[in-house]
């Protein structure tokens, strides 16, 4: 199988906003149910068209997406069961390709995408106790540069 990246369209909206409960729902533990359809309220309508939105598909399925706003890596999410089959780093080169500083955030209490982006190079740069949206979830301001002095 072959992993495919190509830009979203608007008829994506649908599929990457359940790909994306379904990656939340699978890592992103520390979320109650009503935290997750709080947020999934404005994937689809707010975050998704703010966004410029790569997809990646292995045989023609929708397996995960990057959502950016020029450097910065606003979402990054992976069909739970394409976990480990190299999608999310895929998606980060992409987006590198074209930017040699990235930065994101990810929740400091989300071990394991704390640990996908360490591994990729991205270093803590500043934290912040609140989310966003000014909930209580901290996040952790991440930033990887190709070139060390940039």
């Amino acid at each position: 199988m072959s992993l495919n990246l190509r830009p979203a369209t608007s008829g994506d909206d649908l599929v990457l906003a359940d790909l994306w409960r379904r990656a939340v729902e699978a890592t992103h533990d520390f979320l109650s149910p009503e935290d997750v359809d709080f947020y999934a309220g404005h994937i689809r309508d707010v975050y998704l068209p703010a966004l410029k939105v790569t997809v990646a598909e292995f045989d023609g399925a929708v397996v995960g997406f990057v959502g950016t706003q020029e450097h910065r890596l606003e979402m990054l999410f992976v069909e739970p069961d394409a976990h480990g089959r190299g999608v999310g780093t895929a998606l980060v080169e992409h987006v590198a390709a074209q930017h040699p500083v990235l930065e994101l955030d990810v929740n400091e209490q989300n071990p394991a995408a704390r640990g996908f982006y360490a591994s990729l190079g991205f270093e803590v740069v500043g934290r912040s106790p609140l989310d966003g949206e000014g909930r209580p979830f901290p996040l952790l301001h991440l930033r990887r540069s190709v070139n060390p002095s940039a």
